[in-house]
């Protein structure tokens, strides 16, 4: 068992942000979680620094898998700032400005990035993403996938993946997984299937900064990130980070669904990120045995919400036992039910997906830096 004790003492002989002290005397490593053989730690910077703390991060996470009993370690900058009076025009006194990451750079070799989104959880959001991307390769497309539901990754089990991520040569970045033909890149592959990652904001924000930016991805013509659901920091780092070319916002056809979707492409348009389109999942449910249609939740909600705020509408996903069984299976629908009615629907988003992309994207511009309040 690798304990904290250890971790320390390999940060010992490395220089902390200063670069006199070690990384422990510095008071720099701000958090250390170790689980089943995984490191986890944090370093506290001046986030102004954070493209020279680099070369810093990467000898602290090297050092750390070196200990004996460690299977793989995981070092992310932070950028926590004191509290003072927020700057004008910028909301209330209390907290500074705080920008997390990089600024807007693209990735090398992937073409388009785009976010796939929901107002809330429990919409089926993540089934919607692994479908759209094995779609875009069966449209002959090359893309990748990145779980940036941090809390609650699912590609892992939706991939059917049970693998961990190997290194590329240079012992720096990690290599993604390929399934279905799409490369997948998730915690969930380096935490145990229902371990809770407890982890502040920063420390989430420099974790999928790395997962994004320190993989091998490749020549891509598109990456599908499945954020978390709601609007909050992970978004807003997305839209920070990289050029976005755009976002599909996923809604069950309900009241209650479409006010929360509603809030998400409100969010997206404050970050100038264009809305690719709105999906209507769990749209209908026809009965298998008797073939009757049934409106669960209701039906045509996003359709009739994307009209008014003038957004296009992808189409419509059915509430289906065969599209659960095969999620819970790790096989999605498009790839082993290609011929079924279930997967032509998830294929046609895909479908207006690609044609936007092949028409010029209308995102294909670096994002605003974003100022965040504490």
């Amino acid at each position: 068992m690798v304990s904290r004790d250890e971790v320390m003492a390999a940060l010992a002989a490395v220089p902390g942000p200063d670069g006199r002290a070690s990384l422990p005397e510095s008071g720099a490593v701000s958090g250390v979680t170790i689980r089943d053989g995984k490191v986890f730690a944090a370093i506290a910077i001046d986030p102004a620094r954070a493209r020279a703390m680099e070369p810093m991060r990467e000898k602290a996470e090297a050092a750390i898998r070196a200990i004996p009993g460690v299977t793989a370690a995981v070092v992310t900058l932070t950028a926590e700032q004191a509290r003072g009076v927020a700057s004008p025009g910028h909301g209330a006194q209390g907290a500074p400005p705080r920008r997390h990451g990089r600024p807007s750079e693209p990735l090398p070799g992937v073409k388009h990035i785009i976010a796939v989104a929901s107002g809330k959880g429990g919409v089926g959001k993540s089934t919607i993403a692994c479908n759209l991307a094995v779609g875009l390769t069966r449209l002959g497309l090359k893309v990748g996938v990145l779980d940036a539901d941090l809390f609650g990754p699912s590609m892992p089990r939706l991939f059917g993946i049970n693998a961990k991520p190997g290194l590329a040569p240079d012992g720096q970045k990690l290599l993604p997984i390929e399934s279905f033909g799409v490369k997948v890149m998730s915690i969930g592959f380096l935490i145990e299937e229902g371990a809770p990652v407890v982890w502040r904001g920063p420390m989430v924000i420099s974790a999928l900064n790395q997962l994004l930016r320190e993989v091998v991805w490749g020549e891509l013509d598109a990456l599908i990130v499945d954020m978390p659901p709601g609007t909050g920091d992970v978004q807003l780092t997305m839209a920070q980070n990289v050029p976005l070319a755009g976002a599909v916002i996923v809604s069950t056809p309900q009241d209650l669904a479409l006010i929360d979707a509603r809030r998400g492409i409100a969010m997206f348009g404050k970050v100038e990120v264009p809305i690719l389109g709105v999906v209507e999942n769990m749209s209908y449910f026809v009965c298998p045995h008797c073939g009757g249609r049934t409106d669960v939740f209701s039906h045509g909600g996003a359709r009739r919400e994307a009209e008014k705020l003038g957004v296009p509408f992808l189409g419509e996903a059915p509430l289906d036992i065969a599209i659960r069984a095969n999620s819970d299976d790790g096989r999605p629908v498009v790839a082993t039910m290609p011929e079924s009615a279930q997967a032509n629907a998830m294929i046609e988003i895909a479908r207006r997906v690609a044609d936007t992309l092949a028409a010029g994207a209308p995102g294909a511009k670096p994002a605003p830096r974003i100022r965040i309040l504490d």
